[in-house]
């Protein structure tokens, strides 16, 4: 492999977490008597910061009530985020060839770190990630480089020895920030071209094609 540190987002980019997320915002929005909105509308802000994201897709901009909202649709997580959140099949043979080739694999999410952890474990393969950086961990959502910053520090990696894969001009944003490549992965609603300005050493089409 290429590099000896491979971090990467999670949801669009290691997961389909579409119908988990849409679920919820659905189901929350109904619970706040908030009109609704199409699917392919609510999914095209996975991967923004949460409070953005509210903010897109449920028009809400008064801090209070977006935290209130935040509140209700974490409730719904516990109960729908999970069960709706699936591994692409090029997954788990991809971190599996990583650990394979003696790479140290991390995860850095705007996503909770425990609901990223959740699913590794839940499915038995957590063995594969050294570490996971979520949106509790941080205090600035990408593109600020801070999670990036966050792992190189604690492994201690130099930046020419990283790659973040993700799927949004947000991971891209961010690791052009972090001052580390980044591999584009076109699972989630950016397209080939969207990526253009943005200095991407690999850009592919599922994670089997990262080298």
């Amino acid at each position: 492999m290429k590099y000896k540190y491979y971090f990467f987002d999670f949801d669009y980019t290691l997961v389909n977490s579409e119908k988990g997320i849409v679920g919820c915002f659905i189901k929350t929005m109904e619970e706040f008597n908030i009109p609704p909105k199409p699917w392919d509308d609510i999914k095209l802000t996975i991967g923004m910061p949460m409070m953005e994201a509210i903010t897109q897709v449920t028009g809400l901009t008064e801090p209070g009530e977006k935290q209130s909202f935040l509140m209700a649709y974490k409730k719904n997580a516990n109960e729908l985020m999970t069960p709706n959140t699936h591994f692409f099949p090029d997954t788990i043979p991809t971190l599996e060839r990583l650990r394979a080739a003696g790479c140290h694999v991390a995860i850095i999410s705007t996503k909770t770190r425990h609901r990223i952890e959740d699913k590794f474990v839940q499915d038995g393969y957590a063995h594969l990630i050294d570490f996971i950086i979520g949106s509790e961990d941080t205090t600035a959502s990408k593109p600020d480089p801070q999670g990036i910053n966050m792992a190189l520090q604690r492994t201690g990696a130099k930046p020419e020895e990283v790659i973040y894969v993700g799927d949004s001009l947000f991971d891209a944003g961010a690791a052009q920030n972090a001052g580390v490549d980044f591999g584009a992965v076109l699972t989630g609603n950016t397209l080939r071209e969207e990526f253009a300005s943005y200095p991407s050493v690999q850009i592919i089409n599922h994670l089997s094609e990262l080298k």
